[in-house]
């Protein structure tokens, strides 16, 4: 990816939380016959120093990937949108598209069946505990009888981000005018309102009323 200074996103932080509040990921493996990607959700190990991801795939995705044996890329999407040129001012211009996006690489280690299950308890326990009746893998013993049966068909990964790529393109090089312009109308309700890219883009202009 292409890196701009007026965009970039260099904070290990501001990737973490990116990945926390996108945890679907696309996984690209170079491989002996060619590229493979899938898509898995991924979480972040909130111990480990660095930025270090926790997953699995189902079988056989880690022999079509070849997990383990190659550097992996793993690409977090955050929000992002169309910005019509309309929301500028008179000025002849050109429409852009918005967004947020980490490109992280490095090579997962695969984990044992037991640590695997722990990270599927914890992938499960991530998503459950926003429920009003969180769901656990493990919490009865006829729930922990059929996780036991079902981790075989898993093979759970741990990433340390070796390195990281990530841009932040929120209309930074626009004048303040515009970007509240543009926020407003993501604000909206036409066809390409989007909240949750306002909301990115107040994030990164904090001082846009």
């Amino acid at each position: 990816m292409r890196q701009n200074p007026s965009f970039t996103l260099a904070s290990e932080d501001g990737v973490r939380r990116l990945i926390r509040e996108n945890p679907w990921a696309t996984l690209v493996s170079e491989t002996t016959n060619g590229l493979v990607a899938s898509h898995y959700p991924v979480i972040l190990d909130e111990d480990a120093e660095g930025i270090v991801l926790l997953s699995h795939v189902g079988r056989p995705d880690e022999q079509l990937l070849e997990l383990g044996r190659h550097p992996l890329l793993v690409v977090i999407q955050g929000a992002h949108g169309y910005i019509s040129p309309g929301w500028y001012d008179a000025k002849p211009a050109v429409p852009t598209w918005n967004f947020v996006v980490a490109h992280l690489h490095g090579t997962p280690e695969i984990l044992s069946d037991a640590d695997n299950l722990a990270v599927l308890d914890r992938l499960v326990d991530h998503f459950e505990d926003r429920m009003p009746e969180p769901r656990r893998m493990r919490g009865t013993v006829e729930n922990a009888a059929y996780a036991e049966r079902i981790v075989a068909g898993t093979v759970g990964f741990r990433m340390h981000v070796e390195r990281f790529v990530a841009k932040d393109k929120m209309s930074q090089n626009r004048p303040a005018a515009t970007v509240e312009r543009i926020i407003t109308e993501l604000e909206g309700d036409g066809p390409y309102a989007s909240a949750e890219l306002a909301r990115e883009m107040r994030r990164v202009h904090p001082d846009v009323p």
